[in-house]
């Protein structure tokens, strides 16, 4: 009967009691989704342009573009693949990426087009990738050709 009592009492106190110890906050959220990561260390979290619909869209219409974000464009093979800002809106930062993810070519602070016929920008170099972000990222990450990037969460990507 102690036994019982005893045990009554100490379950009551401990439901009683109040209770001070502040909960732990829960734990970061990991990255997920695409992303490419800069030599710097930067993450850039991307779109990814791997059909002929979604490429030939890109980022037309768009207001804006946070420094964080960017489109990775995909190609079915290697060549040189011009770029236009055809309703682009906004001016953006162009890296032409080889087959090794090396970077083969910076284009700066490319304006949107205001008249037809829009510019084209091309690399002179071959690519497979291109990674359009918000102008003045390239600069600010030091991005410079022979640079590798790091692609992460694009493993099972189908390139039509």
């Amino acid at each position: 009967m102690k036994n019982s009592v005893l045990a009554c009492v100490l379950l009551l106190a401990s439901c009683s009691a109040p209770q001070n110890t502040p909960a732990a906050p829960p734990p970061a959220a990991p990255a997920s989704g695409p992303r490419v990561v800069l030599p710097d260390g930067a993450a850039i979290q991307v779109e990814l342009a791997t059909d002929e619909p979604t490429r030939s869209q890109g980022l037309m219409y768009r207001d804006r573009l946070a420094e964080d974000r960017g489109m990775l464009f995909f190609f079915p093979q290697s060549g040189e693949y011009p770029f236009w800002m055809k309703n682009t809106l906004i001016p953006l930062d162009m890296i032409w990426i080889d087959d090794q993810r090396r970077i083969a070519h910076v284009t700066s602070n490319v304006p949107p087009c205001k008249a037809d016929p829009c510019p084209n920008y091309p690399p002179n170099a071959n690519a497979k990738y291109v990674l359009e972000l918000a102008a003045g990222v390239a600069a600010k990450h030091h991005l410079t050709k022979d640079q590798t990037l790091r692609f992460e969460g694009m493993d099972n990507v189908v390139v039509r």
